[in-house]
């Protein structure tokens, strides 16, 4: 039985910052001594995009193995993975996955292919990561159903936290209807300004309205013109900034994930989402 942990890190509203935990998060645990698969399900790409591969044309992307596999061609699933200079590995993206979609709906067992497609790899990591799309359609869904756990990054603006509560109902359907296993690993407050009155009362909002049925993580990440320029340049934080307030935020923050992992395999439990 693979001792892989695979997190999906979803919230169906954009810019708050999955993608750039995605990356930092995979990187930070590659530093704790972690074998590490980063997985990209946006068709935009921008996780790819982020760590360097700019052009896409001559990968094997996450779309070319769905396809594969609802087609039943024969799929060599490691064909698609790129290594990073920082020692975590890649399934890229592109907007053929879009394409994707509509076969999927039709697909038997359709909420199972993103979890068939990477089953025989997933005794060579301890950690996938999987970097879900801005929405709550059928990838998000395929994410959510082969995962152990889903950390909701969520902005510190009121806008953001408020859409919480639609993604932790959809959470629990997951639960109820096709992984029992999922869990709530948490909300990781992102984009923090500590200077503004908005962020405590967003900080103080979400802890009120959810911090008594999920975990709410004590690493904040904050807001910094340096993130954004890691990304241009196929570079993690670390790598970028490794003395940076958010490079030791991300650092602390793969710390707690690997507490609660430890905890979780020690007791067999974790707080969940309960409606």
């Amino acid at each position: 039985m693979s001792k892989c942990n695979v997190i999906a890190i979803a919230n169906q509203k954009g810019g708050v910052g999955k993608t750039t935990t995605t990356f930092n998060l995979g990187v930070a645990l590659a530093k704790q001594g972690k074998k590490v698969l980063l997985i990209d399900t946006d068709p935009q790409g921008d996780l790819t995009t982020c760590m360097g591969w700019y052009d896409t044309k001559e990968l094997t992307t996450l779309a070319t193995l769905i396809e594969n596999y609802i087609s039943n061609k024969e799929m060599n699933v490691k064909d698609s993975i790129l290594h990073h200079k920082e020692n975590v590995d890649l399934i890229p993206s592109d907007l053929g996955l879009s394409a994707q979609e509509i076969p999927l709906l039709n697909t038997m067992r359709r909420e199972e292919v993103l979890k068939n497609c990477i089953n025989e790899i997933k005794s060579n990591y301890d950690y996938i990561l999987i970097d879900c799309m801005p929405s709550l359609g059928i990838l998000t869904i395929n994410a959510l159903a082969c995962s152990d756990s889903v950390i909701i990054p969520v902005q510190a603006h009121y806008l953001s936290a408020k859409d919480t509560a639609h993604l932790l109902e959809i959470v629990s359907q997951v639960q109820n209807q096709i992984n029992k296993d999922l869990k709530v690993g948490g909300i990781l407050l992102t984009l923090v300004d500590n200077r503004t009155k908005l962020a405590r009362e967003v900080d103080d909002n979400i802890k009120n309205n959810y911090g008594k049925i999920v975990k709410y993580y004590d690493t904040q990440i904050p807001n910094a013109v340096k993130v954004a320029e890691s990304t241009t340049s196929g570079e993690s934080i670390f790598s970028y900034d490794k003395n940076s307030k958010v490079a030791s935020a991300y650092l602390d923050f793969a710390k707690e994930v690997l507490r609660d992992v430890k905890e979780r395999n020690k007791n067999g439990t974790t707080k969940s989402y309960v409606r």
